[in-house]
């Protein structure tokens, strides 16, 4: 059965690094992925030619969007690293919205345990916005890992710890392929964020489960029918 799918993301490229090959394998099986993301992923650098940047980041989203053939893609274009500074109901409420109107079976959101304050923010309003009321069309939320911030938080009370796996052996070359779309955002290893990295995450989360490649997920809840 056809499902709506929607993650929802604190920046651009996000999506990609927590769970492209996940999503580019939904995707290539006939379900709708759509993708939200709530800042813009720019201000908060110090840039002296933050116009362009930006313009060139937007241009870098949909390129992306389109290899791992997303349904539809918005941007809220809230501020970058600055979410604290927006009326938290008002995020939730403008997620609300958009989820009751896509109605999605599964949520793909950050891991609450990122170093990231925007990271933690997204989380908190997407499972405000998704209170389990009766009837709800949500049957599955999952949390990923985010390279470059969910193992940069030490605190091991915060930990990610997955329990859900998705076998992406035919896929992370999409995933791959979509992050050098956002080549701006991407760092020589053996940075977290660079593509030798991110590739020995997935072998390593393949591994633990006997897959070449994985991407791993915290399941938040569940709802059987």
């Amino acid at each position: 059965m056809k499902k709506n799918i929607l993650v929802i993301v604190a920046h651009p490229d996000d999506e990609i690094l927590g769970c492209g090959a996940t999503l580019a394998k939904l995707a290539r099986n006939n379900h709708k992925v759509h993708c939200l993301i709530t800042a813009e992923g720019i201000t908060s650098r110090n840039d002296s030619n933050r116009k362009k940047h930006l313009n060139d980041l937007q241009k870098a989203t949909l390129a992306s969007s389109k290899i791992i053939k997303f349904s539809s893609v918005q941007s809220l274009k809230l501020p970058d690293n600055r979410l604290y500074s927006v009326d938290f109901l008002k995020i939730a409420k403008t997620y609300e919205k958009i989820i009751n109107i896509l109605k999605p079976r599964i949520i793909f959101t950050h891991h609450p345990g990122d170093l990231n304050l925007d990271h933690e923010i997204v989380n908190r309003a997407v499972l405000t916005a998704t209170r389990p009321i009766a009837k709800t069309y949500i049957k599955k939320i999952l949390t990923f890992e985010t390279p470059s911030s969910t193992e940069w938080n030490f605190d091991t009370a915060k930990s990610f710890i997955p329990n859900y796996f998705e076998n992406v052996e035919k896929f992370m070359k999409y995933k791959l392929k979509a992050l050098k779309a956002y080549k701006s955002e991407m760092r020589p290893f053996p940075h977290p964020r660079s593509v030798e990295n991110i590739k020995a995450l997935a072998k390593f989360r393949g591994s633990t489960v006997g897959y070449k490649y994985a991407e791993a997920f915290r399941l938040v809840r569940e709802i059987k029918d």
